[in-house]
C-alpha cells in the first residue's frame, strides 16, 4: 500500500534540494554565471525552494542580477574581521581597475592572476599592511572568495562572481551615507560663511 503525501509531490519537484541546501548552508553563494543548471533549477521552482526554507528557519534571497544566498541579518551587523578583509580586497581591486580604466561594470570579465595581484599591493602597500593583507594572504583571501561564491579559480588567476554585487552595494551604502552626512553639515559651514559676510558687511 503507498502513502501519498502532499509534500512527497512539491519534494518531487525539487530534485536539487540536497544539493543548493547544503551549498547554502555552508555560507556559499549561488552565482548563475558559475552553476546555471543549478541556478535554472532555483528559479523555476523558485516560490517552492523559497517556502521551504522559509519553514526550515532560513531567509533564501534571490538576487535578479544572477545570484542567491542564505541571507543573514545577524551576520551583516557584526562583521568579522575575515569578512572585512574580503571588503577590503575587493575595494582595492576595484580601485586599481577604475586607475586602469577598466569598466568596472565588467568586473565579471577580470582575470586576477598573482602578478596582478602583486602589482595592486605595491599600489596599496600601507592599507594593506596595516590590516595584515600581505600578497600571499591576498592569494588567500581570493580562495577563501571561491569558496563563499564571490570568485571562481581559473588555470591562470581568478575570476569575480555577481555575487560580489553585494559588497558593492555596501561600498555604495557608505558612500551615500558620508555623502548625507556631508550635506547635512554643509548648511551650518553654509550659515557660518554668511554670519562671516554679515559680520564683514556689518563693519562695512
Amino acid at each position: 500500500m503507498t502513502i501519498s503525501h502532499p509534500l512527497t509531490g512539491t519534494l518531487s519537484q525539487m530534485p536539487a534540494l540536497a544539493e543548493l541546501f547544503r551549498l547554502f548552508l555552508s555560507g556559499k553563494h549561488l552565482n548563475r554565471l558559475a552553476e546555471p543548471a543549478l541556478w535554472a533549477e532555483l528559479e523555476q521552482q523558485e516560490d517552492s525552494y523559497t517556502a521551504l526554507f522559509v519553514a526550515l528557519g532560513f531567509d533564501l534571497r534571490l538576487d535578479a542580477r544572477g545570484f542567491a544566498w542564505f541571507h543573514s541579518g545577524e551576520a551583516n551587523s557584526n562583521i568579522g574581521k575575515a569578512s572585512r578583509q574580503l571588503a577590503l580586497l575587493f575595494m582595492v581591486i576595484f580601485d586599481a581597475q577604475s586607475n586602469a580604466g577598466k569598466a568596472l561594470q565588467r568586473f565579471t570579465d577580470w582575470l586576477i592572476d598573482s602578478d596582478w595581484l602583486s602589482e595592486v599591493y605595491k599600489q596599496q602597500q600601507e592599507l594593506l599592511d596595516a590590516e595584515g593583507l600581505h600578497p600571499d594572504a591576498l592569494q588567500d583571501h581570493l580562495v577563501r572568495a571561491c569558496n563563499l561564491g564571490f570568485a571562481v579559480a581559473e588555470p591562470n588567476g581568478w575570476r569575480l562572481l555577481p555575487a560580489v554585487c553585494r559588497y558593492l552595494d555596501h561600498f555604495e551604502g557608505l558612500a551615500l551615507t558620508a555623502k548625507d552626512d556631508s550635506d547635512e553639515a554643509s548648511p551650518v559651514a553654509d550659515e557660518d560663511t554668511a554670519l562671516e559676510i554679515t559680520d564683514d558687511g556689518e563693519k562695512d
